[in-house]
């Protein structure tokens, strides 16, 4: 599909309504909806895949008329599964941002079976439009006609339980710092202006509230922090079908992109990081973001806090 010049779109991951409205008419197309598909090469050139070198860009019209970016993101070192995928990306993204809904998205390869999947956890994905910019003939298609018989949410939730997109308010108690699992030198690898251990452990505090994880019931949340002192966060995003769930992690790593973080080419620059999580969960990431901390930022500082719901207390 060609790609016909709007004006600058250099790093951005959210365009505000009032914005995409004036690229739209600016572009000679006679709907927000169809930006989105000539928005998809300037997607592409932000991923960030140095395992396949296979960019893909997703580009999503929200229900407040915001247009919100995805990409995939690929972490040397680390297992593939570790993967982003650019619509989770889009999702993640759009989630941050307190966006409500997702009524299309235009992309650049067609949807793996993975991202049909996580897609179903959106009340109403079966009607979410797609249009794949390699098509033939591209043309935007609900996501029934990719999935027709998906499992997902109302197999297993109540019909009133908050999906991703909807408000979350995970009861967390009191909290509980258990030490460091990864580390580098000092109060937060030196850097101890401005609280910033305090901020962390807020920003995964704030994270772990807005969770989706109603299937383990162990809502989490990631904070990190670059050499600037700037700290982003990422909520831990379950799917029904498990497999395709997003973790805490990556997310804080879409948020950290999404923001303007991260030194391309030269790794993320992460220098701290927070997890909080459930105590003596089912489903604990303290493990991973070992893991994912030594691959991506090595030496980083990482503590971890475990909440206790008041129930428990």
């Amino acid at each position: 599909m060609e790609e016909k010049p709007t004006r600058s779109t250099v790093g951005k991951f959210v365009i505000e309504a009032e914005e995409a409205q004036a690229m739209a008419k600016e572009s000679g197309v006679a709907a927000v909806r169809e930006l989105l598909p000539l928005l998809v090469p300037a997607a592409q050139r932000l991923a960030r895949p140095p395992i396949s070198n296979y960019r893909v860009g997703a580009v999503g019209l929200g229900a407040s008329g915001r247009i919100f970016l995805g990409v995939n993101l690929e972490f040397p070192g680390l297992p593939l599964h570790h993967s982003v995928h650019a619509e989770q990306f889009l999702m993640a993204n759009a989630n941050a941002h307190g966006e409500p809904g997702i009524r299309c998205v235009a992309v650049s390869s067609v949807p793996c079976g993975h991202c049909r999947q996580f897609l179903q956890e959106i009340r109403g994905a079966a009607e979410i439009q797609i249009l794949v910019t390699s098509d033939e003939d591209p043309a935007f298609r609900p996501l029934a006609s990719l999935l027709p018989n998906p499992f997902g949410p109302p197999d297993l939730l109540h019909k009133d339980a908050p999906l991703l997109l909807e408000p979350h308010d995970n009861e967390l108690g009191a909290l509980e710092a258990t030490g460091v699992a990864v580390g580098g030198g000092g109060s937060c690898n030196g850097i101890r202006g401005g609280g910033l251990e305090r901020r962390l452990r807020e920003a995964a505090e704030g994270a772990a509230r807005s969770s989706h994880a109603p299937y383990s019931g162990c809502a989490a949340g990631f904070a990190v922090a670059d050499g600037g002192g700037r700290v982003y966060s990422g909520s831990y995003v379950e799917s029904a079908a498990y497999n395709p769930s997003l973790g805490p992690a990556q997310a804080a790593m879409v948020a950290c992109l999404a923001a303007g973080g991260g030194r391309e080419g030269g790794g993320w620059g992460i220098v701290a990081a927070a997890l909080v999580e459930k105590e003596t969960a089912a489903v604990s990431h303290e493990g991973t973001a070992r893991i994912f901390l030594e691959a991506v930022a090595p030496g980083a500082h990482l503590k971890v806090y475990r909440f206790r719901p008041s129930a428990a207390v």
